[in-house]
């Protein structure tokens, strides 16, 4: 089924690791691998386990193990979108009821030592994501001095891979940002939910600077609010949003009007069930069942 896709779309989930969609994705004996019978259905997953990586002052990186398993159940032409360790992109953390500097913070070294452990799949890596939480004026005194950090680290960073930047700073979503992305050759995530406005909306303001490669993330705006409706069991809609994604399709019929490769990651708390997501867009957007 994913032969039938644009070949300027790839569109997966976040994490894949979900027993409530057996009869959906997966089947009833699928074992403990998802992974293989995933990529039977979708050409991309988003990979956001790597990301919960600083617990106090101690670094938890990817196990070679684990990155070889990935690797070695999927084929060749199947592909990964990373998010990056939240101890590269947390300017502190807390510890003994203080809100500690992280020296972590946009480290190149710990960067490097990642893309290391990552080396078995840097072929099949579509995207590395870099989110960064809300920066208060303790965190981060404003957007320039972020700027200035950022591209100190980019500019270290090696070649050929997609960077993106994704904030949850609405302040910052401005013409210097964009400008200074597409001076850095970086992405720009447009992330749709937690109290960020509206990616329709940023997109329409800021799309002259969207070019080459860029990822949408769909994201609920109430995290518990949909745990509590589906009980953690994410094999049914139970917040439809039709017009969102009426708009998505509007959104990328006008990318791939520039010849904008796009990545779409869905998440179950968008409407409570991402597979089921992703085929009631691709009916809309192929103008057919997707099956």
């Amino acid at each position: 089924m994913i032969n039938k896709l644009p070949q300027n779309l790839r569109i997966g989930t976040c994490s894949w690791k979900y027993d409530s969609w057996k009869g959906l994705v997966y089947s009833e004996d699928v074992g403990e691998n998802y992974l293989t019978e995933y990529a039977k259905h979708f050409n991309i997953v988003e990979v956001d386990q790597w990301f919960w990586s600083l617990f106090g002052d101690k670094v938890v990186m990817p196990k070679p193990e684990v990155v070889a398993e990935y690797v070695g159940s999927v084929s060749k032409d199947f592909r990964f979108s990373i998010k990056v360790p939240n101890a590269i992109t947390l300017t502190h953390y807390h510890g003994k009821g203080l809100l500690l500097v992280n020296p972590h913070f946009l480290s190149n070294d710990l960067m490097e030592d990642f893309l290391k452990l990552l080396e078995p799949m840097s072929k099949q890596i579509n995207s590395l994501i870099f989110q960064f939480e809300y920066l208060n004026k303790q965190k981060m005194p404003n957007q320039m001095v972020f700027q200035d950090r950022l591209q100190e680290f980019c500019q270290n960073l090696p070649p050929g891979f997609h960077y993106c930047i994704e904030t949850r700073n609405q302040n910052y979503l401005n013409k210097p940002y964009f400008e200074f992305l597409q001076a850095m050759k970086l992405s720009h995530v447009f992330m749709q939910g937690y109290w960020m406005p509206s990616i329709f909306g940023v997109y329409g303001h800021f799309k002259d600077y969207i070019k080459n490669h860029t990822v949408i993330r769909l994201h609920g705006p109430d995290r518990k609010g949909i745990e509590q409706q589906t009980k953690n069991q994410w094999n049914t809609i139970v917040d439809p949003r039709d017009g969102e994604l009426h708009n998505l399709n509007n959104m990328l019929n006008s990318l791939f009007t520039k010849a904008v490769k796009v990545t779409l990651s869905i998440n179950n708390h968008y409407e409570g069930c991402a597979p089921m997501t992703i085929k009631r867009f691709l009916k809309m957007f192929l103008g057919r069942p997707f099956i």
